[in-house]
């Protein structure tokens, strides 16, 4: 029954995040760490998306909830809002979909409070047992609720700690009469995060950032108490800097790394049952062993911004992965329109490989919006 639980979420998370299933398989061993609630990780923010699904350390806007909380305190209006929808891995399904909602209010110089939602939709999946027999289908449904409180401890240094609650649905019911019911899981979260900006008055200079998120209980799936999933929990360090040449010219470039806090579920039955008697604690430091694939897992995003009057933005990244630890490799590009407070981004995913080895996330676009308030 353990087997069911574990290969569900597997399907789950190759589905959401869009890794290849096929490519490499000949060479060596597929080496990813899978999780619970994988929508966590997905990057929503269009103009994150256009710069390689960069979002650390940029400049500061509603959708920080998302990356980076802490950022917040540094924004320049005293509040803001933001909606995405992102049409999520139209090569397998055009029923997947991500829609996000967050804001944020300054208390004061020094002080910002946010809230976001998240809700995730994978369209129906047909399950099946590891012999291959049907298993029934599901309608997948995952959201998160999130709040967070973000402070200065000094000009230019900022701490910011979130929370959220977490429903995984994934599968319901008692499936070919296993004796296993399967149910919607609930978890609950936290994000810790901090922002140095050392940016001038010209809005020249260097800004960093660090992030440890999902950090939470597990998630039961069914009344199987032996196979809890870990949440998605992730470090993230990032730098950007902006450089303006012109008047009304300025260009951001920037580096982002990543490394989810999950072990990879071994492949033998003796090997899964002592990954599921981790402590939570104890699987982010075996996430960091050699057999999970140490350095070679960490995520890198490369992004570049260049903007116009701070009204015309064109943007391009590049993710990277190791092709053992994931395989998702692709450039972004993005543009953005500012009107007043209103600002309109879109991104896109420019199509790589081929055949079976042609990346599900090709061609996926994201739409999104945020509006600072008091409106100018």
């Amino acid at each position: 029954m353990i087997r069911f639980c574990f290969h569900s979420a597997v399907l789950a998370f190759l589905i959401t995040t869009g890794l290849p299933v096929i490519s490499h398989a000949q060479d060596k061993t597929i080496n990813v760490a899978t999780s619970a609630a994988p929508f966590l990780r997905i990057s929503p923010d269009a103009r994150a998306g256009g710069m390689g699904e960069m979002g650390i350390a940029t400049k500061a806007d509603a959708n920080a909830p998302f990356y980076n909380l802490s950022k917040i305190v540094f924004a320049e209006s005293p509040d803001g809002v933001a909606v995405s929808y992102t049409p999520w891995l139209r090569e397998i399904s055009n029923k997947i979909y991500l829609a996000t909602v967050s804001g944020y209010h300054k208390l004061d110089d020094n002080q910002a409070v946010s809230g976001a939602l998240r809700y995730f939709n994978l369209g129906n999946i047909q399950f099946a047992d590891v012999s291959g027999n049907p298993l029934g289908s599901s309608s997948p449904r995952e959201f998160s609720l999130e709040a967070g409180y973000a402070r200065k401890l000094g000009d230019r240094l900022s701490l910011a700690l979130a929370a959220r609650y977490i429903y995984s649905k994934l599968a319901s019911g008692n499936a070919n009469n296993s004796g296993v019911n399967y149910k919607a899981g609930n978890a609950f979260g936290v994000d810790i995060s901090m922002t140095y900006n050392a940016l001038d008055e010209d809005g020249k200079g260097l800004t960093t950032g660090a992030t440890i998120t999902n950090l939470g209980s597990r998630v039961n799936y069914s009344n199987n108490s032996a196979a809890k999933e870990y949440l998605p929990s992730n470090f993230g360090a990032g730098v950007a800097y902006t450089l303006p040449v012109q008047e009304g010219h300025k260009f951001s470039f920037g580096l982002e790394l990543n490394k989810m806090l999950t072990p990879v579920v071994p492949g033998d039955s003796t090997g899964i049952a002592s990954y599921y008697d981790y402590s939570v604690v104890k699987s982010w430091f075996k996430s960091f062993s050699s057999a999970n694939g140490g350095l070679k897992s960490f995520q890198v995003s490369l992004g570049c911004e260049y903007s116009y009057n701070d009204e015309f933005f064109a943007r391009a990244g590049y993710f990277y992965e190791d092709k053992y630890h994931g395989d998702r490799n692709y450039l972004t590009t993005g543009v953005g329109y500012k009107y007043g407070s209103a600002m309109i981004n879109i991104a896109y995913i420019v199509p790589s490989g081929s055949g079976t080895t042609r990346s599900p996330l090709s061609n996926t676009l994201r739409f999104g919006a945020t509006v600072d308030l008091p409106w100018k």
